[in-house]
C-alpha cells in the first residue's frame, strides 16, 4: 500500500518527529511507537521530498498551510 502526503503535511510530521522524544509519547501498544519510528525513517530516507534541509520559514509556512485545512 502506498500513501502520499502533501509536502506540507510531510514537513510538519517530520519536524515534529525529529523534535519529539518518542520514549515520552504515550502509547497503548509498542507497535504505535514502532509505527512512528517507521514513519520517521520513511520521511527521512525513502521519499524524494528532501525534508532534512527544510528551513524554519518552510516549517512555519507548512504549519500554516496544514492548519488552514483543520475542520475541527
Amino acid at each position: 500500500m502506498s500513501v502520499r502526503l502533501r509536502r506540507a503535511d510531510a514537513i510538519v510530521l517530520f519536524d515534529w518527529l525529529t523534535s519529539t522524544d518518542l520514549d515520552a509519547v504515550p502509547v497503548t501498544h509498542p507497535a504505535q511507537k514502532q509505527a512512528l519510528t517507521d514513519l520517521l525513517s520513511r520521511l527521512e530516507f525513502d521519499t524524494d521530498a528532501d525534508l532534512t534541509g527544510v528551513t524554519d520559514e518552510e516549517i512555519a509556512a507548512a504549519r500554516s498551510e496544514v492548519a488552514r485545512d483543520m475542520g475541527w
